[in-house]
């Protein structure tokens, strides 16, 4: 069944912006492309800074109604489909997509809840912890000898082309769409729980515990696991925890 996009709920996230200007160019770009939210995490700039409301042009209003939050985890915990931007070349496994691929995978949420494009810091980008939040990550068509983009400029890439995919109006090739994956917030409360309990049986030395616990947010999320198959494994896991407290008590 196809299904009309113009009804996707689209948020930009921008993570430690530092520059008034990229900021307000971002908000403007969100005005330019009909984005419905701009949310900041921990910026290191005042939204309300006369440079950025000077950029922001006509999408002042973004800058005014952005929402800030403490954490990456948090400014995303309502999405279900999250595609982060990745422009450094030491990212180790995790796997690259261009944009003509990644977005239009955003676009096929088939549930109410909003999606999401993150992007970090103009100094140092994403940490791989960040990038490993989102289900697909974005690889710009730039130089390999210098890939990072400006901010705003990387931000008007992928919104240039998400605005391409809308303007077909129905998904590609008329086909389904997959059922959306878990949110961040609950496979990262569930692999919490599996951490805690595979350091208790000796699975995991605490050393490298989070290294290990990364690979298996890489497999689940490449799988596209389910929220209620997030919610057996949780279940699966607080069980066992219960069964071998039950049987030292």
């Amino acid at each position: 069944m196809n299904k009309d996009i113009r009804s996707i709920q689209t948020t930009v996230v921008l993570v430690e912006p530092i520059g008034p200007l990229n900021l307000g160019s971002v908000a403007r770009l969100c005005a330019n492309f009909g984005v419905q939210e701009l949310r900041l995490v921990s910026p290191r700039c005042d939204p309300a800074d006369a440079e950025a409301r000077r950029m922001a042009v006509h999408g002042a209003a973004m800058l005014e109604q952005a929402k800030q939050f403490s954490c990456l985890l948090d400014a995303v915990a309502d999405c279900h489909r999250v595609v982060a931007s990745c422009g450094r070349l030491d990212h180790g496994n995790i796997p690259l997509q261009p944009p003509e691929q990644a977005v239009p995978w955003l676009l096929e949420s088939m549930g109410a809840a909003p999606v999401a494009l993150v992007f970090g810091r103009e100094d140092r980008g994403l940490t791989n912890e960040e990038l490993q939040l989102a289900q697909r990550v974005i690889t710009l068509h730039s130089s390999y000898g210098y890939p990072s983009l400006n901010l705003s400029h990387a931000v008007a890439i992928v919104l240039h082309e998400l605005q391409r995919c809308q303007g077909q109006g129905t998904l590609r090739g008329g086909q389904s769409a997959w059922p959306d994956p878990a949110s961040p917030r609950q496979l990262d409360a569930c692999l919490t729980d599996a951490q805690d309990l595979l350091l208790e049986v000796g699975f995991l030395l605490s050393h490298t515990a989070q290294a290990r616990m990364a690979k298996v947010r890489g497999l689940l999320q490449r799988a596209a696991v389910r929220p209620e198959e997030v919610a057996l494994l949780r279940g699966m896991v607080r069980q066992l925890r219960w069964a071998i407290h039950s049987r030292h008590s």
